[in-house]
C-alpha cells in the first residue's frame, strides 16, 4: 500500500507541482487549498504525512497545525516564505520545516526521512 501525503496550500499551482512530484516517487496524494478541509482530511484520510503551508487565508496553517495536534501525531512539514514563524510552528508541534521557495528534491529527502523511506547508502 502506498503512503498517503496530504498537501495543504492555498496556491493551487504549488499543490499541483507537489502532487506530480510526490506521485512520481510512489506516494498517494490528497490536496486541498482550505485549512478547514485539511483538518477534516487528516481525520478521514489519515495521511502518513502532511505538507502544510503556514500562511493561508481564513483558517491558517498555524490553526490547522494546532487543531490537528489535538487528535493526531501525524508528521507535519510546514513551509512558508516567512522563516520567523517557522520557529513558532516547530514549538506548536510541527515535525520539520522548509522555507519557500524550496528545492523539491530537498523536500523529498525530508519526506523520505520522516517516513523512514530514506536510502542511507546514497
Amino acid at each position: 500500500m502506498n503512503q498517503r501525503i496530504l498537501v495543504v496550500d492555498d496556491e493551487p499551482a504549488i499543490g499541483k507541482v507537489l502532487r506530480m512530484k510526490l506521485r512520481l516517487h510512489g506516494y498517494e496524494v490528497v490536496t486541498t487549498t482550505s485549512g478547514t478541509e485539511a483538518v477534516d482530511l487528516v481525520r478521514t484520510q489519515q495521511p502518513d504525512l502532511v505538507l502544510l503551508d503556514l500562511l493561508m487565508p481564513g483558517v491558517s496553517g498555524m490553526d490547522v497545525l494546532e487543531r490537528v495536534r489535538t487528535f493526531s501525531r501525524v508528521p507535519i512539514i510546514v513551509f512558508t516564505g516567512m522563516p520567523d514563524i517557522i520557529q513558532l510552528a516547530m514549538k506548536r508541534g510541527a515535525s520539520d520545516s522548509i522555507a519557500k521557495p524550496f528545492d523539491p528534491d530537498q523536500l523529498m529527502r525530508q519526506i523520505e526521512i520522516l517516513l523512514g523511506n530514506s536510502d542511507q547508502t546514497s
